[in-house]
């Protein structure tokens, strides 16, 4: 794209906060944007190419919100740490593997969408986000939900499509949890921890496309107690 149209499209960020440039085959993450730091509230760089999100990235202080879906990250640089107001965080069909360790220290983040991208192990240090609402890790290669998962916030976590055969008990711990997508993993009935339906505030539990008949939940012990809060919960939004 030529200079002149990346030249527009700054201008008008500098007036809005908001810089917008998708489907444009970027190779690189536009260096220009720098001139902005102070300005940019808003960017997507979603539908192009880039494979490097550089360090100065750190430097927008103001950033609050960062789609970079359906580009070709393969990892994110430590200067990630540094948007402490940044909220949502779209990183979408990529090739992410994992997080680099200042990732905790994104103490304004909201939502996390890392979707379709190459992660096999559930990414670790997302308990620091105590604002973190939305965690959509669908679409990966995730084999196992650790322990660790019981410090996370969200209130929605999202690991359909993923090869989950292991899922600790101690996710019914989540203080804030209420809907938890399971759909087309490698759970059987036996890998549910009971605990999920007896002791967890989870009001929706997704596990259809595993190994087992859904209808089967029925069976477990404090199936009752689950859809005690599934039923309140829909008649709250009815």
């Amino acid at each position: 794209m030529g200079n002149s149209a990346l030249k527009a499209h700054l201008e008008t960020s500098q007036k809005t906060g908001v810089f917008q440039l998708t489907g444009k085959s970027l190779p690189e993450f536009p260096e220009e944007l720098q001139r902005l730091t102070a300005n940019l509230r808003t960017v997507d760089l979603s539908n192009n190419k880039i494979e490097v999100l550089p360090a100065f990235i750190g430097n927008f202080q103001h950033l609050k919100s960062l789609t970079i879906n359906s580009n070709k990250l393969t990892n994110l640089p430590n200067e990630i740490g540094k948007l402490k107001k940044l909220e949502t965080l779209l990183l979408n069909g990529n090739q992410l593997q994992k997080l680099p360790s200042s990732f905790g220290q994104l103490k304004a983040l909201r939502t996390l969408s890392l979707s379709g991208n190459q992660f096999r192990e559930f990414p670790s240090g997302l308990g620091t986000l105590r604002q973190l609402d939305v965690l959509d890790l669908s679409k990966n290669h995730i084999q196992a939900v650790p322990a660790e998962v019981a410090d996370l916030q969200a209130i929605e976590i999202n690991l359909n499509q993923n090869q989950i055969s292991v899922l600790h008990p101690d996710v019914s711990r989540c203080p804030r949890l209420k809907v938890l997508r399971l759909e087309e993993n490698c759970l059987e009935l036996s890998s549910i921890p009971v605990t999920i339906l007896t002791d967890s505030q989870v009001s929706l539990l997704s596990v259809e496309g595993n190994l087992f008949e859904v209808k089967k939940l029925r069976d477990l012990d404090g199936y009752d107690k689950y859809m005690e809060r599934f039923t309140a919960t829909k008649k709250k939004f009815a």
